[in-house]
Protein backbone atom coordinates (compact mmCIF):
# COMPACT_ATOMS: atom_id res chain seq x y z
CA UNK A 1 0.00 0.00 0.00
CA UNK A 2 2.38 2.26 0.95
CA UNK A 3 4.40 1.93 -2.82
CA UNK A 4 1.19 2.20 -4.75
CA UNK A 5 1.05 5.84 -2.53
CA UNK A 6 4.54 6.63 -3.19
CA UNK A 7 3.93 5.61 -7.02
CA UNK A 8 1.21 7.60 -6.81
CA UNK A 9 3.21 10.87 -5.58
CA UNK A 10 5.83 10.29 -7.64
CA UNK A 11 3.07 10.00 -10.86
CA UNK A 12 1.83 13.24 -9.96
CA UNK A 13 4.88 14.92 -9.43
CA UNK A 14 6.12 14.01 -12.30
CA UNK A 15 3.16 14.58 -14.33
CA UNK A 16 3.44 18.44 -12.89
CA UNK A 17 6.52 19.06 -14.11
CA UNK A 18 6.05 17.38 -17.36
CA UNK A 19 3.40 19.67 -17.99
CA UNK A 20 5.04 22.62 -16.36
CA UNK A 21 7.95 22.34 -18.79
CA UNK A 22 5.58 22.14 -21.76
CA UNK A 23 4.10 25.44 -20.88
CA UNK A 24 7.44 26.65 -20.14
CA UNK A 25 8.77 25.71 -23.49
CA UNK A 26 5.58 25.70 -25.84
CA UNK A 27 6.13 29.52 -26.57
CA UNK A 28 9.58 28.73 -27.38
CA UNK A 29 8.25 25.91 -29.94
CA UNK A 30 5.99 28.70 -31.55
CA UNK A 31 8.01 30.74 -32.25
CA UNK A 32 10.26 28.49 -34.02
CA UNK A 33 6.98 26.58 -36.12
CA UNK A 34 6.27 30.37 -37.07
CA UNK A 35 9.67 31.61 -38.24
CA UNK A 36 10.28 28.75 -40.62
CA UNK A 37 7.18 27.99 -42.08
CA UNK A 38 6.02 28.98 -45.12
CA UNK A 39 2.93 31.99 -45.85
CA UNK A 40 1.11 29.17 -47.38
CA UNK A 41 1.27 27.41 -44.58
CA UNK A 42 1.10 29.90 -42.38
CA UNK A 43 -2.42 31.56 -43.15
CA UNK A 44 -3.89 27.93 -44.66
CA UNK A 45 -6.53 27.08 -42.13
CA UNK A 46 -7.07 23.51 -42.99
CA UNK A 47 -3.26 22.79 -42.14
CA UNK A 48 -2.55 21.77 -38.79
CA UNK A 49 -0.77 24.49 -36.79
CA UNK A 50 1.17 22.47 -34.55
CA UNK A 51 3.32 20.93 -37.19
CA UNK A 52 5.06 21.93 -40.99
CA UNK A 53 2.70 20.92 -43.38
CA UNK A 54 4.84 22.11 -45.92
CA UNK A 55 9.02 22.01 -45.85
CA UNK A 56 10.53 24.76 -43.41
CA UNK A 57 11.76 28.20 -45.10
CA UNK A 58 14.02 30.33 -44.09
CA UNK A 59 12.91 33.63 -46.08
CA UNK A 60 11.29 35.13 -43.22
CA UNK A 61 14.38 35.07 -41.59
CA UNK A 62 16.70 36.49 -44.48
CA UNK A 63 14.00 38.82 -44.77
CA UNK A 64 14.39 40.07 -41.39
CA UNK A 65 18.03 40.53 -41.73
CA UNK A 66 18.23 41.48 -45.43
CA UNK A 67 15.27 44.02 -45.39
CA UNK A 68 15.19 45.68 -42.46
CA UNK A 69 17.69 46.92 -39.92
CA UNK A 70 17.60 43.80 -37.29
CA UNK A 71 21.27 43.83 -36.37
CA UNK A 72 21.46 46.90 -36.00
CA UNK A 73 19.08 46.67 -33.43
CA UNK A 74 20.28 44.03 -32.00
CA UNK A 75 23.38 45.73 -31.36
CA UNK A 76 21.96 48.74 -29.56
CA UNK A 77 19.90 46.41 -27.57
CA UNK A 78 23.53 45.08 -26.39
CA UNK A 79 24.86 48.79 -25.64
CA UNK A 80 21.87 49.87 -24.15
CA UNK A 81 21.98 46.83 -21.35
CA UNK A 82 25.38 46.84 -21.03
CA UNK A 83 25.13 50.40 -20.07
CA UNK A 84 22.22 50.17 -17.62
CA UNK A 85 23.88 47.05 -15.91
CA UNK A 86 27.17 49.12 -15.37
CA UNK A 87 25.36 52.20 -13.54
CA UNK A 88 22.99 50.15 -11.83
CA UNK A 89 25.75 48.07 -10.60
CA UNK A 90 27.24 51.20 -9.17
CA UNK A 91 24.47 52.81 -7.62
CA UNK A 92 22.59 49.97 -6.19
CA UNK A 93 25.53 48.03 -4.32
CA UNK A 94 26.96 50.95 -2.60
CA UNK A 95 23.49 52.52 -1.87
CA UNK A 96 21.82 49.03 -0.80
CA UNK A 97 24.82 48.33 1.25
CA UNK A 98 24.69 52.00 3.18
CA UNK A 99 20.80 51.38 3.69
CA UNK A 100 21.52 47.47 5.31
CA UNK A 101 23.65 49.03 7.85
CA UNK A 102 22.12 52.60 8.35
CA UNK A 103 20.43 51.54 12.21
CA UNK A 104 17.24 53.30 13.35
CA UNK A 105 13.82 54.45 11.44
CA UNK A 106 15.46 56.38 9.00
CA UNK A 107 17.21 53.34 6.60
CA UNK A 108 13.69 51.68 7.11
CA UNK A 109 11.51 54.95 5.59
CA UNK A 110 14.32 55.18 3.01
CA UNK A 111 14.26 52.02 1.38
CA UNK A 112 10.65 52.10 1.45
CA UNK A 113 10.31 55.11 -0.39
CA UNK A 114 13.14 53.72 -2.81
CA UNK A 115 11.13 50.93 -3.62
CA UNK A 116 8.10 53.04 -3.95
CA UNK A 117 9.53 54.64 -7.09
CA UNK A 118 10.01 51.64 -8.86
CA UNK A 119 6.11 51.81 -8.59
CA UNK A 120 5.29 54.40 -10.66
CA UNK A 121 4.30 54.18 -14.38
CA UNK A 122 6.20 54.84 -16.71
CA UNK A 123 3.50 56.65 -18.31
CA UNK A 124 3.39 59.21 -15.67
CA UNK A 125 7.30 59.89 -16.29
CA UNK A 126 7.90 59.83 -19.46
CA UNK A 127 6.69 63.31 -19.82
CA UNK A 128 8.98 65.36 -17.18
CA UNK A 129 11.53 62.67 -18.27
CA UNK A 130 11.32 64.00 -21.98
CA UNK A 131 12.00 67.37 -21.11
CA UNK A 132 15.02 66.40 -19.03
CA UNK A 133 16.06 64.79 -22.77
CA UNK A 134 15.74 67.30 -24.66
CA UNK A 135 17.74 69.58 -22.68
CA UNK A 136 20.57 67.44 -22.94
CA UNK A 137 20.47 66.95 -26.34
CA UNK A 138 20.19 63.61 -26.27
CA UNK A 139 17.09 63.42 -28.09
CA UNK A 140 16.29 60.23 -30.93
CA UNK A 141 19.44 58.58 -29.83
CA UNK A 142 19.75 55.51 -27.46
CA UNK A 143 21.71 57.02 -24.93
CA UNK A 144 18.31 58.70 -23.89
CA UNK A 145 17.49 55.09 -22.88
CA UNK A 146 21.01 54.46 -21.21
CA UNK A 147 20.10 57.69 -18.87
CA UNK A 148 16.10 57.21 -18.73
CA UNK A 149 16.61 52.78 -17.78
CA UNK A 150 18.30 52.95 -14.80
CA UNK A 151 15.55 54.97 -13.04
CA UNK A 152 13.02 52.17 -13.05
CA UNK A 153 16.39 49.55 -12.50
CA UNK A 154 18.22 51.12 -9.59
CA UNK A 155 15.26 51.75 -6.78
CA UNK A 156 14.41 47.67 -7.43
CA UNK A 157 17.74 46.47 -7.26
CA UNK A 158 18.92 48.72 -4.35
CA UNK A 159 16.19 47.49 -2.31
CA UNK A 160 17.27 43.94 -3.70
CA UNK A 161 20.42 44.29 -2.52
CA UNK A 162 19.44 46.33 0.58
CA UNK A 163 17.80 42.75 1.60
CA UNK A 164 20.62 40.45 0.46
CA UNK A 165 23.31 42.69 2.61
CA UNK A 166 21.02 42.21 5.43
CA UNK A 167 21.50 38.99 5.01
CA UNK A 168 25.29 38.77 6.03
CA UNK A 169 26.50 38.59 9.31
CA UNK A 170 27.68 42.38 10.76
CA UNK A 171 30.62 40.17 12.74
CA UNK A 172 32.07 38.83 9.37
CA UNK A 173 32.59 42.89 8.80
CA UNK A 174 34.16 43.25 12.13
CA UNK A 175 36.29 40.54 12.23
CA UNK A 176 38.00 42.01 8.94
CA UNK A 177 38.09 45.74 10.85
CA UNK A 178 39.67 44.15 13.23
CA UNK A 179 42.45 42.29 11.13
CA UNK A 180 43.06 46.14 10.09
CA UNK A 181 41.09 46.45 7.25
CA UNK A 182 39.15 49.58 6.65
CA UNK A 183 35.46 49.83 6.08
CA UNK A 184 35.84 50.25 2.62
CA UNK A 185 38.64 47.42 2.64
CA UNK A 186 36.10 45.28 4.26
CA UNK A 187 33.11 45.75 2.18
CA UNK A 188 35.51 45.28 -1.13
CA UNK A 189 37.37 42.16 0.23
CA UNK A 190 34.61 40.47 2.35
CA UNK A 191 31.10 41.84 1.95
CA UNK A 192 31.00 41.92 -2.13
CA UNK A 193 32.40 38.42 -2.70
CA UNK A 194 29.26 36.75 -0.22
CA UNK A 195 27.38 38.88 -2.48
CA UNK A 196 27.69 37.54 -6.27
CA UNK A 197 24.26 36.16 -6.32
CA UNK A 198 22.71 39.30 -5.43
CA UNK A 199 25.03 41.06 -8.10
CA UNK A 200 23.93 38.53 -10.34
CA UNK A 201 20.50 38.68 -10.04
CA UNK A 202 20.83 42.55 -10.62
CA UNK A 203 22.29 42.23 -14.04
CA UNK A 204 20.18 39.98 -14.95
CA UNK A 205 17.26 41.87 -14.01
CA UNK A 206 18.32 45.28 -14.70
CA UNK A 207 19.44 43.73 -18.40
CA UNK A 208 16.50 41.88 -19.21
CA UNK A 209 13.78 44.70 -17.93
CA UNK A 210 15.95 47.36 -20.59
CA UNK A 211 15.39 44.46 -23.74
CA UNK A 212 11.56 44.05 -22.94
CA UNK A 213 10.54 47.79 -22.22
CA UNK A 214 8.83 49.68 -24.73
CA UNK A 215 7.01 52.84 -23.36
CA UNK A 216 10.71 54.81 -23.31
CA UNK A 217 12.20 53.60 -26.11
CA UNK A 218 8.40 54.53 -28.46
CA UNK A 219 8.76 57.98 -26.91
CA UNK A 220 12.67 58.76 -27.05
CA UNK A 221 13.71 56.94 -30.01
CA UNK A 222 12.48 57.13 -33.82
CA UNK A 223 14.76 56.91 -35.89
CA UNK A 224 15.53 53.68 -37.54
CA UNK A 225 18.87 53.80 -37.02
CA UNK A 226 18.78 54.03 -33.30
CA UNK A 227 16.17 51.70 -32.36
CA UNK A 228 16.44 49.42 -29.81
CA UNK A 229 15.50 45.75 -30.76
CA UNK A 230 11.86 45.56 -29.08
CA UNK A 231 10.86 48.89 -30.99
CA UNK A 232 12.28 47.68 -34.44
CA UNK A 233 10.56 44.99 -34.53
CA UNK A 234 7.15 45.87 -33.73
CA UNK A 235 7.32 49.27 -35.86
CA UNK A 236 8.99 48.03 -39.27
CA UNK A 237 7.57 44.41 -39.07
CA UNK A 238 3.99 45.73 -38.09
CA UNK A 239 2.34 48.13 -41.42
CA UNK A 240 -0.68 49.11 -40.81
CA UNK A 241 -2.46 45.77 -41.15
CA UNK A 242 -0.40 43.58 -42.47
CA UNK A 243 2.05 41.72 -40.06
CA UNK A 244 4.85 39.90 -41.11
CA UNK A 245 4.83 37.42 -38.33
CA UNK A 246 7.59 34.88 -39.55
CA UNK A 247 9.51 37.64 -39.36
CA UNK A 248 9.05 38.94 -35.83
CA UNK A 249 8.88 35.26 -34.48
CA UNK A 250 11.95 35.12 -35.91
CA UNK A 251 13.25 38.53 -34.49
CA UNK A 252 11.60 36.86 -31.03
CA UNK A 253 13.23 33.92 -31.09
CA UNK A 254 16.91 35.49 -31.27
CA UNK A 255 16.22 37.87 -29.05
CA UNK A 256 14.74 35.42 -26.41
CA UNK A 257 16.67 31.93 -26.41
CA UNK A 258 20.10 34.03 -25.55
CA UNK A 259 18.04 35.13 -22.17
CA UNK A 260 16.80 31.43 -21.60
CA UNK A 261 19.83 30.17 -22.13
CA UNK A 262 21.72 32.49 -19.66
CA UNK A 263 18.54 32.13 -17.06
CA UNK A 264 18.92 28.81 -16.92
CA UNK A 265 23.00 28.70 -16.81
CA UNK A 266 22.52 30.68 -13.36
CA UNK A 267 19.06 29.53 -12.01
CA UNK A 268 20.92 28.40 -8.94
CA UNK A 269 22.68 32.06 -8.46
CA UNK A 270 19.85 33.97 -9.34
CA UNK A 271 16.99 32.31 -7.07
CA UNK A 272 19.69 32.60 -4.44
CA UNK A 273 19.99 36.04 -4.82
CA UNK A 274 16.29 36.75 -4.73
CA UNK A 275 15.59 34.79 -1.67
CA UNK A 276 18.88 35.72 0.12
CA UNK A 277 17.23 39.04 1.37
CA UNK A 278 14.67 36.84 3.00
CA UNK A 279 16.93 35.48 5.58
CA UNK A 280 17.51 37.81 8.57
CA UNK A 281 21.24 38.15 9.61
Amino acid sequence: MRRFEAFLKRTGLYTVVVGLAIFAAFPFYWMLLTTFKTEIDLYNPSNVPYLFNEPPTMKHVEYLFNNTLFAQWLLNTLIIGACVVIITLLLAVPAGYALSRLLGRAAETTSIGIFLTYLVPPSLLFIPLSAVISRLGLSDTYWALVLVYPTFTVPFCTWLMMGFFRSIPKGIEEAALVDGQTRLGAFVRVVLPLSISGMLTVIVFSFTLSMQEYVYALTFVSSVASKPMTLGVSTDLIRGDIFFWGSLMAGALIASVPVAIIYNMFLDRFLLGITGGAIKG
